[in-house]
């Protein structure tokens, strides 16, 4: 099997709120991630994806990482992979995205995202 990731990939544990658009409502599950390029993600979460999912994704990037205060990225993104994983005891799903654009907001405008 060969690579085919064209963008570097950092292994990081960032927390993360997913938003489905659904007809009748906004869907909104927590997750964090397991890796992160400016390309795409791959994450964990409890509830149901299916591939082909549309998703607006924030997430959080700590001041440890920023030097300095929290910054938000709210990213649009589809769903490429659902896998079902075992994680500390208990059935999760681990899905691999795509990001189609992204937006940092840092500050008092991450207030406002």
């Amino acid at each position: 099997m060969t690579e085919r990731r064209i963008a570097r990939r950092y292994d990081l544990s960032l927390p993360l709120i997913i938003r489905l658009p659904t007809e009748r409502a906004v869907d909104t599950q927590k997750g964090k991630t397991r890796d992160i390029s400016t390309r795409g993600l791959y994450f964990v979460i409890e509830q149901d994806l299916e591939a082909g999912s549309e998703l607006d994704i924030t997430l959080t990037l700590p001041a440890e990482i920023t030097h300095g205060t929290e910054v938000f990225v709210r990213a649009l993104g589809k769903v490429v992979r659902v896998e079902r994983r075992m994680e500390d005891g208990s059935t999760r799903l681990g899905v691999a995205a795509v990001i189609e654009r992204y937006d940092i907001i840092r500050g008092a405008a991450a207030g406002r995202a």
